[in-house]
C-alpha cells in the first residue's frame, strides 16, 4: 500500500508541475482550459518547419542524391541507428516515433537559440522555444511512457506486468514507482537545461551586450542538440527494455 501511495503522489506531483511557470505568459481560454498561447504558436512554427522539410525531402528524390537529399538520408540513417541500438532487431515500427521525438525537440531547442522571438511583441509574456515550457516537456515524457507501455503490452500481453515482481515480489513498490519517476526525470532534464541555457544568455546579453554572449550561444546550440539526442535515446531504451523484459 505504501508503494501504491507513493506512486499516486508521484503522479499528482507530475500533474502539479504543469502549473510551474517562469516569467509572464500569454494565455488563451479554450473551453474550460487555460493554455499557454506562446507555446502553441512556437510549436506550430516548429511543426511547419518539420513538415516543410519533409515535403522538400520526398518531393523529387534523385537516383544520384543531391546535397539536400544526402542530408535528409543521413538524418534518417542516424535515427535508425539510435533506434536499432537501443531497441534491437524489432526497431523498425518505432523509427517514426523516435524520429519525431528527436526532430521536434531538436528543432524546438534550436529555435530558442536561433530565432529572434523577442522581436514579436505579445500583449503579455514573450515567445520562446516550446521546450522552455514544462507543459511541453511533460507531454513529451508522458507520450514516451504510453509508448513503452504499449510496446510491452503488444508483445507480451498481460504477462508484461510480471516484470514488477522480478526478481522478487519484495521489489513491487520500487518497480511501480520507477514507471512514475521516468517521465519526471525526462521532463525536468529537458526543461531545466533549455530554460537554464536561455536564462544564461539573457543575463549575459543584459550585462555584456556584445562579443561575450556569442560563445555561450554556440555552446547552447551544442547542448540543445545533445538534449534532443538524450531524450530520444532514453525513449528508445525504455521501449527496448519493456519489450525485452526486466534486467
Amino acid at each position: 500500500m505504501n508503494g501504491i501511495s507513493c506512486s499516486i503522489n508521484a503522479l499528482n506531483g507530475l500533474y502539479d508541475i504543469s502549473g510551474v511557470e517562469v516569467g509572464q505568459h500569454l494565455y488563451w481560454q479554450i473551453g474550460g482550459f487555460q493554455v499557454h498561447a506562446q507555446v502553441l504558436i512556437t510549436s506550430w512554427v516548429v511543426i511547419a518547419i518539420l513538415l516543410g522539410s519533409a515535403i522538400i525531402a520526398v518531393r523529387n528524390p534523385q537516383t544520384i542524391p543531391t546535397d539536400g537529399q544526402n542530408f535528409f538520408e543521413y538524418v534518417l540513417e542516424f535515427i535508425r541507428d539510435v533506434s536499432k541500438t537501443q531497441i534491437g532487431e524489432e526497431y523498425g515500427p518505432w523509427v517514426p516515433f523516435i524520429g519525431t521525438m528527436f526532430l521536434f525537440i531538436f528543432v524546438s531547442n534550436w529555435s530558442g537559440a536561433l530565432l529572434p522571438w523577442k522581436i514579436i511583441q505579445l500583449p503579455h509574456g514573450e515567445l520562446a522555444a516550446p521546450t522552455n515550457d514544462i507543459n511541453t516537456t511533460v507531454a513529451l515524457a508522458l507520450l514516451t511512457s504510453v509508448a513503452y507501455f504499449y510496446a510491452g503490452l503488444s508483445k507480451k500481453g498481460l504477462g508484461y506486468f510480471s516484470k514488477y515482481i522480478q526478481p522478487t515480489p519484495i521489489l513491487l513498490p520500487i518497480n511501480v514507482l520507477e514507471d512514475f519517476t521516468k517521465p519526471l526525470s525526462l521532463s525536468f532534464r529537458l526543461f531545466g537545461n533549455i530554460l537554464a541555457d536561455e536564462l544564461v544568455v539573457v543575463v549575459l546579453v543584459s550585462l555584456v551586450p556584445s562579443v561575450v554572449p556569442i560563445p555561450v550561444m554556440f555552446l547552447g546550440l551544442f547542448t540543445s542538440g545533445i538534449q534532443a539526442l538524450i531524450f530520444a535515446t532514453l525513449a528508445a531504451a525504455y521501449i527496448g527494455e519493456s519489450m525485452e523484459g526486466h534486467h
